[in-house]
C-alpha cells in the first residue's frame, strides 16, 4: 500500500467522491484545486445535469469555483461505473431520520457501489455522520461480503466526520481542524496524506468509533443547549423579562459561558438528527435512555407550534382571529442566506398557521425547490406584500429582506430571531 502513500504525496491518486452534496462537493472542489484527479458521483440527475452545466447548487461553492474545476477535470457522474479504479473513495451522503430512527439507506448504497469499483491497496473513508461503529460495523461487512476483501489487510478504511458550516463566511473545510481516524495505523496515515493536502489541521483520533462520536458530542451539546435557551424563552416571556437582553448581558462574562440563543426549533440536517443517532445507539446497544437528548428533542421539536400560539395570541390581543388571517412568512431556510431548508422549522410553522386557517403567504429568496410547499403562494417580501398582511413573522432572518421597511409598514410582526433587538415599536413583538 505504499503506492498509494507516493500517489496521494505526487497528487496522482484518483478520488472518488460519492455524493456531491453540501460536504461532498466542497472536499471535490478542496481536492481538485489540491491537484487530485476527482470523480464526483451525484446520483441525483437533477443535480448531475446543474454539476456538469457549472451550475453550483451549494452556497459554499460559487460557479465560477465549480466551472474551474470542471476545467481542471473534475467529472461529475451518476454512473457508478465511472468510480471503478479509485485510490481514494470518499462517501459522503445524507444519514436522516426515517420515523425517528437512524436511516443508513443513503450510507449502504454507498457503500455497496464502493465495494463495486474497489480495487486492493485503496482507501475508502467514511464522512457521513452517523453512530459510533458504523464504519466497522457496517460499511467494512458490506465491502468484505461483496469482495471477500477486509480492511486493514486488502485495503485502507478511516472515518472523517464532516464539519461543514453552510454560509459561514470565516470557517470552511480548510481552515477548521478535521478529525481524521482509520481502523489501523496504516488506513490512519492514508487518510492524514489525502486530507493533509487541503486542511491546515488535522486531529487524529485512536479508533473510528472515537471519531464518529466526535461529531454527535458536537451537535449533541449545540441541540442541548439550544433546548435549554428555547426552554427559557417561554418561561421569560411569561414572567416578563427579556431572554435575549439577559443572554447578551450573560455572555460579557470572558469565562465559563457560551452564548447560545433561543429560536423557532431547530433546521439542518445535524441538530434535529445527530443527537438521536446517538440516543438511539445507546438505547440500542445499552438499553437505556439518554434523557438530556430526549428532553431537548421535546423541547425544540415544540417550538414551532409556540410560535403558532403566540402568533395567535398577539392577533388575538387586537381583536382579530388567526383563522382568515393573511399571515407573511419572511424565510424556508434553516439558517439564514442558505438554500437549505432540511428540517427547517418554518415549515413545521407554516404547517401549524395553515391548520388554524391562516391565509399564507411565503417570501425566501434562497430556496427555489417548489416541492417543498407546493400549494403555498410564494412572493417577494414587498411593501405591497407587508401593507396586505395581518402579521409578518420573521422565522429565517435573510439579509436580502428590507427590515427597516417591514418595521415601518407591518400591521403586526412576530421576530423569533430577535432581529429588532433595538426596537421598541408597539408592532413588533419578539419571542
Amino acid at each position: 500500500m505504499d503506492g498509494l502513500l507516493e500517489r496521494l504525496d505526487s497528487r496522482e491518486a484518483r478520488i472518488a467522491i460519492l455524493g456531491q452534496g453540501y460536504v461532498g462537493m466542497v472536499v471535490a472542489m478542496r481536492a481538485s484545486e489540491a491537484g487530485f484527479p476527482v470523480v464526483g458521483y451525484e446520483p441525483d440527475h437533477r443535480r448531475y445535469e446543474a454539476l456538469c452545466e457549472g451550475r453550483s447548487y451549494v452556497v459554499d461553492v460559487p460557479d465560477e469555483v465549480l466551472r474551474a474545476a470542471l476545467d481542471r477535470g473534475y467529472q461529475p457522474t451518476c454512473d457508478p461505473a465511472d468510480i471503478a479504479g479509485f485510490d481514494v473513495g470518499v462517501i459522503s451522503v445524507p444519514t436522516p431520520l426515517h420515523e425517528g430512527l437512524p436511516d443508513l439507506s443513503f450510507v449502504t448504497a454507498a457503500a455497496e457501489a464502493t465495494a463495486d469499483a474497489l480495487r486492493p491497496g485503496a482507501l475508502v473513508i467514511l464522512e457521513s455522520t452517523t453512530y459510533p461503529g458504523t464504519t466497522e460495523e457496517l460499511v467494512a461487512p458490506i465491502i468484505e461480503q461483496r469482495t471477500g476483501l477486509s480492511p486493514g489487510t486488502d485495503y485502507l478504511l478511516g472515518y472523517s466526520p464532516e464539519r461543514i458550516d453552510p454560509g459561514n463566511p470565516h470557517y470552511g473545510l480548510t481552515n477548521t481542524p478535521k478529525v481524521i481516524s482509520g481502523v489501523d495505523d496504516a488506513s490512519l496515515e492514508a487518510v492524514r496524506r489525502f486530507y493533509g493536502a487541503f486542511v491546515e489541521k488535522l486531529v487524529p483520533m485512536d479508533s473510528t468509533a472515537d471519531a464518529e462520536l466526535v461529531k454527535l458530542i458536537e451537535n449533541t451539546f449545540r441541540h442541548v443547549n439550544i433546548a435549554l435557551m428555547n426552554e427559557l424563552a417561554v418561561f421569560a416571556n411569561e414572567l416578563g423579562m427579556n431572554v435575549w437582553k439577559a443572554v447578551d448581558a450573560a455572555a460579557t462574562k470572558p469565562f465559563g459561558f457560551m452564548p447560545f440563543y433561543p429560536g423557532p426549533g431547530v433546521g439542518g440536517h445535524c441538530l434535529p438528527v445527530d443527537p438521536s443517532y446517538l440516543s438511539w445507539r445507546v438505547k440500542r446497544r445499552l438499553g437505556q435512555t439518554f434523557r438530556f437528548v430526549e428532553l431537548a428533542n421535546e423541547v425544540n421539536d415544540h417550538m414551532p407550534a409556540y410560535v403558532v400560539r403566540r402568533i395567535g395570541d398577539q392577533l388575538n390581543r387586537d381583536g382579530r382571529a388567526l383563522h382568515g388571517s393573511r399571515v407573511l412568512v419572511l424565510g424556508l431556510a434553516y439558517k439564514p442566506n442558505t438554500a437549505d431548508a432540511r428540517e427547517s422549522p418554518s415549515l413545521a410553522v407554516i404547517e401549524g398557521l395553515r391548520r388554524l386557517g391562516a391565509d399564507l403567504v411565503v417570501a425566501e429568496p434562497h430556496v427555489d425547490d417548489a416541492r417543498l410547499l407546493p400549494d403555498i403562494e410564494r412572493v417577494e417580501c414587498t411593501l405591497e406584500q407587508v401593507r396586505a398582511a395581518d402579521l409578518v413573522v420573521v422565522i429565517t432572518d435573510h439579509d436580502e429582506f428590507d427590515y427597516d421597511m417591514v418595521q415601518r409598514e407591518a400591521s403586526r410582526i412576530f421576530d423569533t430571531r430577535n432581529r429588532y433587538h433595538d426596537s421598541g415599536a408597539a408592532n413588533v413583538e419578539r419571542l
